[in-house]
């Protein structure tokens, strides 16, 4: 069986995507920052390594011994962006997917999937947004454009890349977690003026895709993984209270967003109407193609 690396593998998607290529009898090989890890006892087929990617190491060894590599490695974003804080975002991408393409060999059969996001496009109002679309120009999108140009050298060593945009991923943790507990206390609401596209996609559709294009030799090229029908940000917001069962009709004012978070906060109010055109041509079928089924799922509604 094929060998997988996984960098970012202790992290929420991370280890998802861990378990999953597990069950599927894959040798899995994780990587991060953290000096241990839970599935080493439970499953005899994965192996953990410690490492801090942005710098060079033994750990570029196991690059070159996989068969498969999926770079999900990157600071987290939504933390107070201070100018020291704005570099470790950017250094965690592009210097791990540099170090990763180093490593990997010229010739060898190996393919990347490596991770961008829909905040290349920065903020596109009501624009329908494909993979064709020119990239923005504030700071996560010029962090995406150098992020995906790293590991787009990988094809000049004959290796197949596909670069995986990720909207908002909807899961029993990340984004959401921190946007429930609002919403249980009564106190959710649309972002702003909730006009704003939100580009969302469930966790296991996200990791369904990522198994469609591992075992999908031909699919390699730029995929935008999102739901594919996209929402405001207002609608989002409805939608949860809906299947919370709790009222959505407390909005966060744009100017305390900003006030609060800072560049982060005008980040979050950008707009992104993407849809996963690329993974829809190649045949991938949604689990969860709407919202509300996502929520519903995931909340056990």
């Amino acid at each position: 069986m094929e060998k997988i690396l996984i960098t970012g593998a202790s992290g929420f998607i991370g280890k998802k995507l861990a378990r999953l290529f597990l069950l599927k009898g894959y040798q899995v090989t994780g990587m991060g920052t953290s000096m241990t890890h839970p599935f080493s006892a439970q499953f005899q087929e994965f192996d953990w390594i410690s490492a801090d990617t942005t710098v060079k190491g033994k750990w570029q060894k196991r690059v070159a011994q996989s068969d498969i590599i999926i770079n999900l490695a990157g600071r987290n974003i939504f933390r107070y962006w201070t100018e020291k804080y704005k570099q470790a975002i950017y250094d965690s991408r592009i210097l791990t997917t540099r170090h990763i393409v180093n490593a990997m060999e010229k010739g060898k059969t190996q393919k990347l999937l490596t991770t961008s996001a829909v905040g290349i496009y920065g903020d596109c109002k009501d624009d329908l947004l494909t993979e064709k679309r020119m990239p923005g120009k504030d700071f996560l999108a010029k962090v995406c454009v150098d992020w995906e140009k790293e590991g787009l050298r990988a094809e000049e060593k004959g290796i197949r890349v596909a670069v995986m945009r990720f909207g908002v991923v909807l899961g029993d943790g990340g984004a959401l977690s921190l946007m429930m507990p609002a919403f249980k206390y009564f106190v959710g609401g649309p972002l702003g003026g909730g006009q704003h596209w939100f580009p969302w996609i469930h966790v296991r559709d996200l990791e369904k895709a990522i198994e469609f294009i591992v075992e999908n030799k031909e699919s390699d090229g730029v995929f935008n993984f999102t739901g594919p029908t996209p929402v405001q940000q207002k609608q989002f917001a409805k939608a949860l209270g809906r299947v919370l069962n709790r009222p959505a009709f407390m909005p966060a004012p744009s100017f305390m967003i900003k006030a609060i978070m800072g560049e982060l906060g005008r980040t979050l109010l950008q707009s992104q109407r993407a849809i996963p055109k690329n993974l829809l041509d190649s045949g991938y079928l949604f689990s969860f193609p709407t919202l509300e089924s996502s929520l519903k799922d995931i909340l056990g509604k």
